[in-house]
């Protein structure tokens, strides 16, 4: 089986660094997509992921319009928030397919790794 694609979206250069190198170390192949000036620029429709990985607080853009856009381009691909919250933003609850808090690392790597793995599908927030 091939390694996992995720997608991780986030208005913070530094965090899109840091999801990348731990979710790399773990075996996950990651991309990229950074919020700015009210906006992001998706990877192209003919990219295909496993699942993407979104920060809930974006500068200048709600997270539940990133992830429209998202199912808008990848239909079928789950959406895992990522936030300081305690529980998973209400806003988010009906596209989401999990929740997980900042600052888990292990955590984070843990529910990837279920939600990627062949079978895997369904909302889990």
């Amino acid at each position: 089986m091939a390694d996992p694609k995720i997608l991780i979206i986030d208005d913070d250069p530094a965090h899109l660094k840091l999801y990348s190198w731990i979710l790399q170390r773990e075996g996950f192949v990651t991309t990229t997509a950074l919020v700015e000036n009210n906006k992001i620029e998706l990877p192209p429709a003919h990219e295909q992921f496993d699942l993407t990985l979104l920060d809930y607080l974006l500068q200048g853009l709600k997270a539940v319009d990133v992830a429209q856009k998202i199912r808008e381009q990848w239909p079928g691909m789950p959406i895992v928030v990522l936030s300081d919250m305690m529980w998973a933003p209400d806003d988010m609850a009906p596209i989401a397919n999990g929740f997980i808090r900042k600052g888990e690392p292990q955590l984070l790597v843990e529910k990837l790794m279920e939600m990627t793995r062949p079978g895997a599908a369904g909302n889990q927030l």
